[in-house]
């Protein structure tokens, strides 16, 4: 359960004399779920039909809960539904169209044969897509399942709820047209021609949840052949949140990034993402570990990817254990596994310790262990302070991308963008716990994507 519950919707119908009863509430919290409501859906003389909505503390079925209510006499179970499941029937996302379609003129303009001369205009200058389609408004959120969340290569299909979640927070927080594009391939090539081959009908590429090295790779190349701005989100959204967290973090506990020694666990897409933006942003001494312990340059069997970030960090060659590694660290940030350090190695580092525990579901400490000798402690999740969360990221930048009409993502846009987040706290409501926006702030992807807009005009100027 890793400490979260579902949330479980039972159907069933109920004699009055039962529903009086408080029987119901009874059998549901011996089965270990705490009642949430009790609905009247339709009521009748004899008998009612009631939504029975609970938390369960079990991972299982609903099973549980089911067999509970059915031992009541007078009691017969419709269903039981995983509240989460419901959301996703049918999908998340939709087409809804911008323009009215009730009469003849209408058809006319909006298709044949007015939408003829639109098609001209744009075959004569292509540029006028962005005028005239959704083009100017339009991300592709592509992936092909290989590092979906936390759980590994899943395929195509089991990507797609989390591409649908990914485009309503688009539309959600920056009114951005996102589609699920989930790819039943991974073959480098065939991902990279594919995306070119669409990219006509989109304003933006959001690469999502495709595993590392390859995604290294892939965002390289339609960098460099599209016209249109790419993202892997998971290395360069993650990547932007942390410094905007660590911005604020430094200032709370009276340090400069500039002063910072910093160790990393997790040298996948996110973390090499993050180790090369927190060097551009200022951060001077970064050991950045992977399974096989610190990367240092020489060291046996590294890949193109980290040789690279070999010899970016660790300016001090350590070569020793995470734990010596820890010992006098001003910040810690994990991208890594659960279990990953302790509380000896948080006791171990410097007075005014971050640690930034980011893996999800389960964080590479507990945040409560952490708090115990760290100044500030962060995390991936919503149920603890501080939750670094993409969404404060992505969707201000693709606003501010297609507001502005450019084609590249640059290393400047991407600081500006960590700024501007960090910037929407206050310095008078900064606090250990409050050192990150809420995602529900609405002034942030506003902030990002002027700050985004703003960069990139500065690159034309």
């Amino acid at each position: 359960m890793n400490g979260l519950g579902y949330t479980l919707v039972a159907r069933i119908e109920v004699s009055t004399a039962l529903h009086a009863s408080g029987r119901i509430i009874e059998v549901v919290t011996a089965a270990g779920c705490a009642i949430l409501g009790l609905d009247i859906v339709e009521a009748g003389h004899d008998s009612v039909v009631l939504d029975v909505t609970c938390m369960s503390t079990s991972d299982d079925d609903g099973s549980g809960l089911r067999a509970a209510l059915t031992s009541l006499d007078g009691c017969t179970v419709a269903h039981v539904s995983d509240a989460t499941f419901l959301v996703h029937l049918g999908g998340k996302v939709e087409v809804t169209p911008k323009v009215p379609l009730k009469t003849r003129d209408d058809l006319a303009r909006a298709y044949t044969p007015g939408v003829a001369r639109v098609c001209l205009a744009i075959h004569e200058d292509r540029t006028k897509a962005r005028i005239f389609t959704i083009k100017r408004n339009t991300v592709a959120v592509v992936t092909d399942g290989s590092a979906v969340l936390g759980l590994g290569d899943l395929g195509p299909e089991a990507a797609m709820p989390v591409m649908e979640g990914k485009a309503a927070l688009f539309k959600r927080f920056a009114d951005i047209d996102a589609w699920p594009i989930a790819l039943d391939t991974q073959d480098v090539d065939e991902i990279v021609r594919t995306v070119e081959l669409i990219a006509p009908g989109f304003g933006g590429i959001n690469l999502e949840d495709i595993s590392a090295p390859r995604c290294f790779e892939v965002e390289r190349r339609l960098r460099q052949s599209l016209s249109i701005p790419v993202l892997h989100d998971d290395q360069h959204g993650t990547a932007v949140v942390v410094l905007a967290a660590l911005l604020n973090a430094v200032k709370v506990v009276g340090k400069r990034l500039e002063d910072l020694r910093v160790v990393m666990t997790g040298a996948g897409a996110a973390g090499a993402a993050v180790a090369r933006l927190l060097t551009i942003g200022g951060v001077p001494d970064i050991i950045l570990f992977d399974s096989k312990g610190p990367i240092y340059p020489g060291r046996a069997r590294l890949d193109v990817e980290r040789a690279d970030l070999a010899e970016l960090t660790n300016p001090r060659r350590h070569t020793g254990s995470l734990a010596d590694a820890m010992t006098g660290a001003d910040a810690f940030i994990g991208v890594s596994q659960p279990g990953t350090i302790t509380a000896s190695d948080v006791a171990l580092m410097a007075d005014g310790a971050i640690v930034f525990a980011l893996a999800n579901p389960e964080p590479e400490i507990d945040p409560l262990v952490a708090g115990q000798h760290a100044a500030i402690v962060a995390t991936g999740r919503s149920d603890y302070p501080n939750q670094i969360n993409n969404v404060l990221a992505f969707p201000g930048i693709f606003r501010g991308l297609l507001d502005s009409g450019t084609t590249q993502v640059t290393d400047a846009m991407l600081l500006a963008a960590a700024h501007a987040i960090a910037d929407v706290v206050h310095e008078d409501a900064l606090s250990a716990v409050y050192i990150i926006p809420s995602v529900f702030d609405e002034s942030v992807a506003p902030a990002v994507a002027h700050a985004i807009s703003q960069s990139a005009g500065d690159a034309v100027d």
